[in-house]
C-alpha cells in the first residue's frame, strides 16, 4: 500500500514562490491496531449513563499513597489487595473493578470481590446505586470529567454523589489508541 503524503511548503529562498515536497504521514491508528494487554474492555451502553445497584457488590479496601492526587504504587496496591482477598477466602473475578478514590497524599483504593466472609477486616459493602460514565480521561483532564460527572449525576438524582471513583481501564501500552478510556463511578449510599 502506498504511503499516503501530505504536502508541506519548503520556503523558497531564492524569491520565487514556495515550493512543496511530500512527506509522510503516519495514519491514526486502526481499532485491530490497539496493542495487546489485559486492560478490561467495557461496552459504552452497558456502562456510560447507567446506573447500577450496588446492593450485593463487595471490596476490599485500602489505600494509596499520592503525589498531589497521582497515585503510586497502584500495580502493587492492587496486588496486595488481591492476595488479601485469598488470605480471607474471597475470590477475585476476572472482570474485578479496581476503583480508586481522591485525595492529594492518601488515595482510597477498593477491588472488587466476591465470597468474602461477613465481617472480614477491610471488606466494604457500599449498597445504593452508581451513576457511571464511560469516557476518555486523558492527563489533565481527570479533574474536569469527574466534576462534570458529579453534577451530571447531582441534576439526575437531586443531590451530590456521595463518592466518586475512578477505575482505570487503560495502561501504558493501551491508553494512546484507547484515548484514555475510564470510568467515572458517582456512588450515591442508601438514605435511611
Amino acid at each position: 500500500m502506498p504511503e499516503e503524503r501530505e504536502p508541506v511548503p519548503v520556503p523558497d529562498f531564492s524569491g520565487s514562490s514556495p515550493a512543496v515536497r511530500r512527506v509522510p504521514v503516519d495514519p491514526p491508528p486502526a481499532a485491530s491496531s490497539v496493542p495487546e494487554c489485559d486492560c478490561p474492555r467495557l461496552e459504552a451502553e452497558d456502562w456510560d449513563g447507567v446506573e447500577s445497584d450496588w446492593s450485593d457488590i463487595t471490596f476490599l479496601r485500602t489505600s494509596s499513597s499520592a503525589v498531589l492526587g497521582v497515585p503510586i504504587g497502584y500495580g502493587t496496591t492492587r496486588d496486595a489487595l488481591a492476595e488479601k482477598a485469598a488470605a480471607i477466602g474471597a475470590t477475585v473475578p476476572a472482570d474485578a473493578m479496581i476503583l480508586l478514590g481522591s485525595g492529594r497524599f492518601r488515595r482510597p483504593v477498593l477491588l472488587e470481590i466476591e465470597n468474602a466472609p461477613a465481617h472480614a477486616k477491610d471488606v466494604y459493602r457500599p449498597g445504593g446505586i452508581a451513576y457511571t460514565r464511560l469516557i476518555p480521561a486523558p492527563w489533565g483532564q481527570m479533574h474536569r470529567v469527574v466534576e462534570e460527572t458529579k453534577q451530571q449525576a447531582k441534576e439526575k438524582y437531586g443531590r451530590a454523589p456521595d463518592d466518586t471513583w475512578v477505575w482505570y481501564l487503560t495502561c501504558r501500552t493501551c491508553s494512546t489508541a484507547r484515548e484514555f478510556e475510564t470510568l467515572i463511578l458517582a456512588h450515591f449510599r442508601d438514605r435511611k
